[in-house]
């Protein structure tokens, strides 16, 4: 983030993350919106998580916010932000989302702990729901509760990723499992440090990810029916996600021996499947079984 010309990171350079499967059923127009998006998340978050003096990373994020508040008058130094503004103002996205994402960002400067879940679900609503909320907007819906959907996947989706990212994050210094959660389970931030993996960890980590499989439930529950189709890509996002969920599971939650991802043919055979879902919902069930979320 140096000036006008800083590096733009697409979806189309980033084949194997999960946000390029799952947006690229999206027409033209909002794919592009999508990708403008996605560019403004990863460079708020690469502010954060490069290598760097603190409290260089937490001016540097002022900086952004403030170059962001420009943009929306069109005067940003950044061309990416005046860009993002044109998106804000086309599909009329509220752009307190967009400051609330930066605070998530942020909070990963300023608090390394987590005392209670309370703590850790606004964190997850920063980092997450935000993006949901942003997206929705692009997405379109017609019923109000479907906001909800996009804030308990967002929940659910940030805390599939802090469970995956268990072992890199501590490396970090941060430690996102509360620590009420810890204590609940005799389980120690040194044990998590020295990535002991026991009966302990195991019975941490399946509370951890029941209460993730809770808000992959209550986001389903608040998606109308006439709003899946527009929410195809969303939910393309909640399956992957979802099976990373199980895969951790599968794996006995065992997430210090290697990073659990999954491979880019089953990331698009999720899309594909969803969106044979999409044409043929009558059918679909009688020649597939699934569990997934959407």
């Amino acid at each position: 983030m140096t000036g006008t010309q800083a590096y733009i990171p697409t979806l189309d350079q980033n084949r194997q993350s999960n946000f390029y499967f799952s947006f690229l059923i999206l027409p033209k127009p909002k794919r592009e919106a999508i990708e403008t998006i996605y560019a403004f998340c990863r460079t708020t978050d690469d502010i954060v998580d490069e290598a760097g003096d603190e409290g260089e990373k937490h001016a540097r994020l002022l900086t952004w916010t403030d170059e962001l508040k420009r943009s929306l008058y069109g005067v940003s130094n950044y061309t990416l932000l005046n860009k993002l503004a044109t998106i804000i103002i086309r599909f009329k996205i509220p752009v307190e989302h967009f400051y609330e994402l930066i605070k998530g960002m942020e909070m990963d400067l300023t608090k390394k702990r987590y005392d209670t879940f309370e703590e850790l679900q606004q964190y997850c609503y920063r980092a997450g729901s935000t993006v949901g909320l942003i997206c929705a907007e692009v997405f379109g819906y017609n019923n109000e509760g479907t906001r909800q959907y996009a804030i308990n996947l967002g929940i659910a989706l940030q805390l599939t990723n802090i469970l995956r990212d268990i072992k890199a994050d501590a490396k970090r210094g941060r430690i996102y499992i509360p620590q009420e959660d810890l204590r609940k389970f005799g389980y120690t931030e040194d044990d998590l440090i020295r990535n002991t993996y026991d009966e302990r960890f195991v019975s941490l980590m399946k509370y951890e990810c029941d209460r993730a499989h809770q808000f992959f439930k209550k986001a389903k529950a608040f998606l109308a029916e006439e709003d899946k189709p527009l929410f195809s890509a969303a939910r393309t996002m909640g399956n992957i996600y979802y099976l990373l969920l199980r895969r951790i599971e599968s794996n006995h939650y065992d997430v210090f021996s290697k990073r659990v991802r999954l491979s880019s043919s089953i990331k698009f055979l999720v899309a594909m499947a969803l969106r044979l879902r999409n044409k043929f919902p009558k059918n679909f069930h009688r020649y597939v079984h699934t569990e997934l979320p959407a």
